[in-house]
């Protein structure tokens, strides 16, 4: 097994990430870390979820300089506010131990804090290009001392049309850089970048989201559009906590309630939603105080949230490159996941389209209460009894088997059924898990039929480990 350390990276952050429970590289860092250590110039292709911030954070941290005020000496660029922030924290704690600064900027906040940042001074400013040249422009920093840059999520950049504020960016930082840059897919503007300001650029690249047959399961139903929310609701409900995309943000508002009703409890996050909104609504699901995320593509990229079960194609995504970037979302740092695409009728030549663009061969069938299981893979739980999302069987008339989602990753079948013994006797207890054994935030537990309603009663809504648990008779299997 190849160490952090032996990649070259010194004491203080090999340390630091041991102390975090990271000890073992993924592919994308074990490859870039010491081209990156070296000064190179490098060209990364790496799905999101790939461990492709800290491929190149982490040699950021070791070969940046001391900033002066206004003066950062590292820029990494991200394509939105989501990205920004979660870089900014995911390096700021690794930052500490090599006596260097990390700070964000992005719009939709307040300018004060941002500017009294940067008058402190900023080893490594992550920003978007918008709120950035805003800054520029009002005097507040320079970058010509910049001495290396990041350019994260480079086919994102395109996308949404900031392709020409990057290469003002790039061009005011100094001549002398080490330029890095890391995208999903490596397509046509993404090498126009490259070949503009990288020299002798390597090329690093793990495999893309397509050819994860290990750890994605794609599954394409046909379902009518007014059968859809009842199809998501069910999803979610047997499987765990799920982020489902729309194409506009009405119908992600709409979806959001919807889902309330049927007992699911989500959030809504689109760009027509405050910075503050946006980071309340991430917050509520990355704690897992709702079950469901319903967004539009501006989640699709950047937001990295551990353990979600499943991600949900409401409506279909407008190309194969936006049904990668989502399908991202889910089956993160060798986690499992799976993708359902709810189609219409009308859609299908759209979708076996975009299947051949993706190296996918899908049928697309009706839907099912059990989603299928991938040729040599399958579900597994923490005791003698397989479950897929469906509850076990009660052996007898005085059992009853409850269903309970939103548990904290951490907890155990004996704590689960411990928890339930103080309302009665507890025959079973199953956590479904993923098959790397990581909880799916679910489970079911089998208990005398008397006592099953007292526990109903008692737990439904209660606090376990700040998770508000959802407790109910689970639905059976006939």
């Amino acid at each position: 097994m190849t160490t952090f350390a032996q990649l070259g990276l010194p004491y203080p952050l090999v340390h630091t990430l041991s102390g975090a429970g990271v000890t073992e590289p993924f592919p994308i860092q074990a490859a870039v870390i010491p081209d990156a250590l070296a000064g190179r110039d490098i060209s990364g292709r790496a799905p999101t979820g790939s461990g492709k911030t800290l491929a190149f954070g982490l040699p950021l941290l070791v070969r940046v300089s001391r900033a002066k005020p206004g003066r950062p000496r590292a820029l990494i660029l991200a394509p939105t506010r989501e990205l920004a922030e979660q870089i900014s924290a995911e390096l700021a704690p690794l930052a500490t131990p090599m006596a260097r600064q990390v700070t964000a900027i992005y719009g939709g906040v307040a300018y004060g804090p941002q500017k009294d940042a940067l008058r402190r001074g900023v080893d490594v400013l992550v920003a978007t290009p918008g709120r950035l040249e805003d800054l520029i422009a009002q005097g507040t920093l320079a970058l010509d001392e910049v001495e290396i840059v990041v350019i994260d999520e480079a086919d994102r950049m395109a996308d949404m049309g900031f392709l020409p504020a990057v290469r003002r960016i790039v061009g005011a930082t100094c001549q002398q850089r080490q330029t890095m840059m890391f995208s999903a897919t490596l397509d046509s503007e993404a090498a126009a970048l490259s070949h503009r300001y990288q020299r002798n650029a390597v090329l690093h690249e793990v495999a893309a989201i397509g050819a994860q047959t290990g750890q994605v399961q794609h599954v394409f139903w046909r379902v009518d559009e007014h059968d859809r929310v009842e199809h998501v609701a069910g999803l979610i409900e047997r499987n765990g906590r799920a982020i489902a995309f729309t194409r506009t943000r009405r119908r992600a508002d709409r979806l959001a309630k919807q889902l309330g009703l049927l007992g699911i409890s989500s959030v809504a996050l689109h760009g027509g939603r405050t910075q503050a909104q946006r980071t309340k609504a991430l917050a509520a699901f990355a704690s897992g105080r709702v079950q469901a995320m319903v967004a539009t593509d501006v989640a699709a990229r950047g937001i990295h949230i551990e353990a979600v079960a499943m991600v949900i194609q409401v409506d279909l995504a407008a190309d194969a490159k936006s049904y990668l970037h989502r399908a991202g979302r889910t089956a993160r740092a060798g986690a499992d996941g799976t993708v359902v695409s709810l189609i219409a009728g009308s859609e299908e030549r759209e979708v076996l389209r975009m299947q051949k663009q993706l190296q996918m061969r899908t049928p697309i069938v009706a839907p099912t209460r059990e989603l299928p299981v991938r040729k040599g893979s399958s579900s597994s739980v923490r005791t003698e009894v397989e479950t897929k999302g469906v509850a076990p069987q009660p052996q007898t008339a005085e059992e009853q088997s409850l269903y309970v989602s939103n548990l904290p990753w951490e907890v155990t079948a004996h704590e689960l059924g411990e928890l339930f013994s103080q309302y009665g006797k507890v025959n079973q207890t199953t956590i479904v898990t993923h098959r790397n054994g990581r909880s799916r935030g679910f489970g079911f537990v089998n208990m005398h039929a008397l006592a099953a309603p007292k526990a109903i009663d008692g737990l439904h809504g209660a606090h376990l480990n700040g998770r508000p648990l959802t407790v109910r008779p689970a639905r059976q299997v006939a």
